[in-house]
């Protein structure tokens, strides 16, 4: 699934780790990833915590996708900032799945927590 997402080339968006419920991805903040006020937007850190939430939740050969997301904002971050978005499943039962995710800065700051709600498809992965 990641090697065909678009969005992750686009974005720069490298996959560090990934394990049955659990995925760790890293992105380089750039100058066209920031808003107005020079600040990263919204939309790029949720982006960046959705993938995350996408490896960790595709745990087999079942196509599993997003079902809702919610992000909360704790800190800034700018052009040049290493953002980490850390995927832990919390909970798996039958074909619904809850997955937090931690965005952290390179020194460990707590930048944003998104938590995706999952739905496994019966529809099988073509590798």
């Amino acid at each position: 699934m990641l090697r065909a997402d678009g969005v992750r080339d686009l974005l720069g968006i490298t996959l560090v780790t990934e394990t049955p419920g659990h995925a760790v991805l890293t992105m380089r903040v750039t100058d066209v990833m920031t808003n107005g006020f020079g600040i990263t937007h919204g939309g790029v850190v949720f982006t960046l915590a959705d993938t995350a939430f996408a490896v960790a939740c595709n745990e087999d050969e079942h196509v599993t996708v997003a079902v809702g997301g919610d992000i909360a904002f704790l800190a800034p971050t700018g052009v040049g900032d290493v953002l980490t978005a850390t995927a832990v499943r919390r909970a798996r039962r039958g074909r619904s799945g809850v997955y937090d995710v931690t965005v952290t800065t390179d020194d460990g700051e707590v930048v944003a927590e998104f938590r995706g709600r999952s739905r496994t498809t019966d529809r099988v992965l073509s590798i």
